[in-house]
């Protein structure tokens, strides 16, 4: 039997792959498809909020080992491929970006991380690439480097023997960026930022991915990110919250960065549909 084609996700950081696109990635890899996943970063400048992982001697924790089998382990629990490390630094943001690190991605030239793609893309040669939208989600300047030098990567590698033959990127709905906004949650990625801007219109989701089969995974990946979501997944989280956060979690949608395959129809209701 002919082996099914692959998938491959490029993302920022340890945990960008769990609440945006987990679901779809999970889908796909019951499914059969070899799912790939490429980090940018190790995580390095991520903020403990789970305390019980610190040292006991009080020494600094190692953010970069912690985060590193963290994502390991929710690739696990999605069924994903080991995690590919590209070799950057995380840059941090706001009043902790690291501007002075030379291997900051922030600091990378974006010609250099594009290649770094595409060497990726040439190695395992999946036919469908998923990345962040051209809001980096919230604005993360990590995000938006990849962003830029993951589509490209789509485009460069179109004189490969094997290209990808469809971008998609993460997108909330605007409606969905609004309903975070209003949540009540002082943590929202999305607080403070324009609904309009950083979500998109209804008419620009070419997929929408039911993923309500793959919640069990998607949190078992989140939980996975203790480092980073130990507040968000505890047991003192209040019921409505969780109960919200499960709902959010059971719809993926997705904008369309580039193409090599016709489209039979708009929206899609699958990623390989026509292809």
């Amino acid at each position: 039997m002919a082996e099914l084609p692959a998938i491959l996700a490029v993302f920022a950081h340890p945990d960008d792959e769990a609440f945006p696109t987990g679901g779809t990635l999970a889908h796909y890899a019951k499914l059969g498809h070899k799912v790939y996943l490429a980090c940018a970063t190790k995580g390095e400048v991520g903020q403990l909020k789970d305390p019980a992982l610190a040292p006991a001697d009080g020494s600094p924790p190692d953010m970069a080992a912690i985060r590193t089998k963290e994502l390991e382990q929710s690739c696990r629990a999605l069924g994903l491929e080991a995690p590919i490390f590209l070799g950057y630094h995380d840059s941090g943001r706001n009043e902790r970006l690291r501007k002075d690190d030379p291997q900051a991605l922030y600091n990378a030239d974006l010609c250099e991380v594009e290649a770094s793609i595409r060497q990726v893309i040439a190695g395992v040669q999946p036919k469908i690439l998923i990345t962040f939208d051209p809001h980096g989600g919230y604005g993360h300047p990590d995000h938006l480097v990849i962003h830029r030098a993951a589509t490209a990567a789509f485009y460069s590698s179109g004189h490969l023997p094997h290209p990808p033959q469809r971008l998609f990127y993460s997108a909330f709905t605007s409606e969905r960026a609004a309903a975070m906004q209003n949540s009540g949650q002082n943590d929202s990625i999305m607080r403070g930022l324009d609904p309009l801007v950083f979500g998109v219109s209804e008419n620009t989701v070419v997929l929408k991915m039911n993923v309500s089969d793959y919640v069990p995974a998607k949190l078992a990946a989140v939980q996975a990110h203790r480092s980073q979501f130990a507040p968000m997944t505890s047991d003192s989280v209040p019921p409505e919250r969780r109960a919200a956060m499960l709902e959010w979690m059971a719809t993926e949608t997705f904008a369309l960065g580039g193409t090599r395959a016709a489209l039979p129809h708009w929206p899609l209701l699958d990623m390989f549909e026509g292809m």
